[in-house]
């Protein structure tokens, strides 16, 4: 995808954009020493192993963000986003309602848009998998 047309510069714009959002999210966990509270979480609400887990899912918000804007694997790391995405709907903004701001507090609207934009580019990128059946002599 090069920056010869519109939409492949606003897909790009927008890729890098929810890269560097996911990127941040991690960066702020580590540096406000709260990835060790995010794994309590976690087993709080029977997630096993979620000390592990909460780092796991730090390290791939840093990496996964990087590759993520250098449009490396995008299809994957933008389908394992929207899937952690909607387990942190699940567990945490289900029952705050919709909205994040405003007339409610702590809601999913802001995981759905990125859920929406993590599959958009994710179909948009997904290069399916060609197969020889010619002989490898």
């Amino acid at each position: 995808m090069g920056l010869g047309d519109k939409k492949s510069t606003a897909l790009i714009v927008i890729r890098v954009t929810i890269a560097a959002l996911m990127f941040i999210h991690g960066a702020a966990r580590i540096s406000n020493g709260t990835v060790d509270a995010f794994g309590t979480f976690l087993g709080s609400q029977g997630i096993p192993f979620g000390f592990y887990i909460a780092w796991a899912i730090t390290v791939f918000e840093l990496v996964g963000g990087v590759l993520f804007a250098a449009g490396m694997y995008t299809w994957i790391i933008g389908l394992i986003f929207a899937i952690a995405l909607a387990v942190g709907i699940a567990i945490v903004h289900w029952k705050q309602g919709w909205f994040v701001v405003g007339t409610g507090s702590g809601g999913m609207e802001y995981s759905v848009l990125l859920i929406v934009a993590f599959l958009a580019i994710a179909f948009a990128e997904y290069k399916r998998p060609v197969r020889s059946f010619r002989s490898h002599r």
